[in-house]
């Protein structure tokens, strides 16, 4: 009708300012090294020959979650002889954490939910014990209880929409008005994840197993294709259904399975339909202002000087008796070889497959994928905003893009709102802050050339534009903006990618040559989250194989 006309106005007329005013008091720029030294693999300096050599018993490639985890385990075992090899100036991949004028936000990941309790068979989960160790879950008079202070504190979430804030992310405002057929869409969704939870697994980490049934035809289709296939078309259902998809997997429902769409609920906590209660086996979400950068950085702690950083990997050749790595340290700008009797490879799987010489055939099938390009904006505030009627400012804040204004590529069909990096702080006084703005670009391969071929101010205009429709105060509060670019942030877990054998076949020990060869990466379970790598980087530094001997 005429509000919904005259929001499209608003919106577009928002665009078109942001798009004339130049914003003379805000800093900021592109952070982060990994493009240039990763595209160095598409170089010459392959040919040159290595100045020094190194010898290790075990070399960990790659220093993002899977690769801190694979360390850890190695740890565990008594085994100090290893070292592991990162690209970026600091370990943490896709979980790193920054700062922005002296306050500490996300440049990743920024979350992590609460595992399911000790009672859903989680005795001897890595990530468990991990939570232990760090003293975030303690036993305290027989019962399992997590630290306060590292959960996230309420109010949790909020939606803009129809011009105000409600709690909560599912769209609720105005519901008494919405149509029958959206609430009874939001009843018939819960109830076929309950179903699906009941007849099939859908564990966090998924188990290495062939995909049998069920599942296999939920992985054959898109979610958009299942939800069609039961009806459930209306628009409030599917902005969620395709909001939580972009956020945890980096593209929408066309582009995930189905399997993808359900096991982001039956894995965790279900779909809670308007007026039923939340499932109660999960109690909320471990998070710190710098994300779980806080959990890389204390996995990162303990290793000192075997973690070498700004170290380009060329080259990696396995043979009978070892595996052989040069790597440019771009420090000194020399190549260096590194010998080691094991080598866990903690990449994406697209680029173990660029920098193995004769990388074995399973690799090959298991790289070909889609993956997500990222951008993180850390937007720092010098004062607090004005806030809009409703529920209080929360720690995650979305805007609703549901009213077909935005086009896919664009707008809010990108933007998935921002976490507020002073939310865990315990002042009662809002004031400065950092908010971390995401967007998700999906998987067309002209969105990612569309992230690298922007300057920092189109996006800098883009973001304060739809940042300003809840917050009109907030581009003349700003005082910086870093922003973060991930070209392939996220393995998408397209129809097809739970069936391919191929990301079995590497979980398995390799036959020869490659013997000396483990892969640990998210990758390996088709999807990104801090539990499938941290899983696969524990299971592989644990592996039997690295002997202690």
């Amino acid at each position: 009708g005429a509000r919904m006309k005259r929001r499209r106005f608003l919106a577009a007329s928002a665009l078109a300012l942001a798009a004339c005013r130049s914003y003379p008091d805000i800093s900021g720029g592109f952070v982060g090294a990994s493009l240039e030294r990763g595209h160095l693999l598409r170089t010459p300096l392959i040919q040159r020959s290595p100045r020094t050599s190194h010898r290790t018993r075990v070399l960990v490639v790659g220093g993002g979650v899977a690769g801190l985890a694979a360390c850890r385990a190695l740890r565990l075992r008594g085994m100090h002889d290893f070292m592991l090899l990162e690209l970026e100036d600091t370990a943490g991949g896709n979980s790193r954490g920054g700062e922005v004028n002296g306050i500490s936000c996300p440049l990743g990941a920024h979350y992590l939910p609460v595992p399911l309790e000790v009672a859903a068979g989680l005795a001897g989960n890595p990530v468990q014990d991990l939570l232990e160790e760090l003293g975030l879950y303690q036993r305290i008079a027989g019962r399992w209880v997590y630290d306060e202070r590292h959960l996230c504190h309420s109010p949790q979430e909020r939606l803009f929409i129809n011009g105000q804030w409600q709690s909560g992310l599912l769209p609720l405002e105005g519901l008494q008005h919405l149509q029958a057929a959206a609430l009874q869409d939001y009843q018939r969704f819960a109830q076929l994840v309950l179903q699906a939870a009941k007849t099939s697994k859908f564990s966090i980490p998924v188990q290495n197993k062939p995909v049998a049934g069920d599942l296999l035809a939920l992985d054959a289709i898109t979610f958009d294709v299942w939800l069609s296939q039961h009806q459930l078309t209306s628009a409030p259902l599917r902005w969620y259904l395709d909001y939580c998809c972009r956020d945890d997997y980096g593209a929408g429902l066309s582009a995930v399975s189905a399997w993808a769409g359900i096991h982001y609920f039956a894995s965790r906590h279900g779909f809670a339909a308007p007026g039923e209660q939340a499932a109660e086996r999960e109690s909320g979400v471990l998070t710190w202002p710098q994300g779980n950068g806080w959990l890389t950085q204390q996995l990162a702690k303990p290793l000192g000087e075997r973690l070498a950083t700004g170290q380009v990997v060329l080259r990696v050749a396995a043979g009978k008796h070892g595996v052989e790595v040069d790597a440019l340290n771009t420090a000194s700008g020399q190549i260096e070889r590194w010998q080691a009797d094991h080598c866990i490879m903690a990449l994406p799987l697209f680029v173990a497959a660029k920098v193995i010489e004769n990388p074995p055939p399973a690799l090959q099938a298991a790289a070909r994928a889609a993956y997500a390009p990222w951008l993180v904006a850390n937007v720092h505030l010098h004062s607090a905003l004005h806030d809009r009627p409703g529920p209080a400012p929360s720690w995650d804040n979305v805007v609703y893009g549901g009213d077909g204004a935005a086009k896919p590529g664009q707008g809010h069909a990108e933007g998935l709102g921002y976490v507020d990096a002073m939310h865990q702080s315990l002042s009662q006084v809002r004031g400065a802050t950092v908010l971390t703005h995401y967007r998700a670009f999906g998987i067309a391969p002209a969105r990612r050339q569309h992230l690298y071929q922007q300057p920092w101010a189109y996006w800098r205009d883009v973001i304060l534009a739809e940042l300003a429709e809840p917050h009109p105060d907030l581009p003349g509060k700003v005082s910086r903006i870093d922003i973060m670019r991930y070209g392939h942030a996220m393995r998408v877990p397209v129809p097809g990618t739970r069936a391919n054998p191929a990301l079995r076949a590497l979980q398995n020990p390799l036959p020869a040559p490659w013997q000396r060869l483990q892969f640990a990466h998210s990758d390996l379970s088709g999807y990104s989250v801090f539990e499938e790598a941290f899983t696969h980087g524990h299971t592989k530094g644990s592996f039997a194989g690295l002997s202690l001997a």
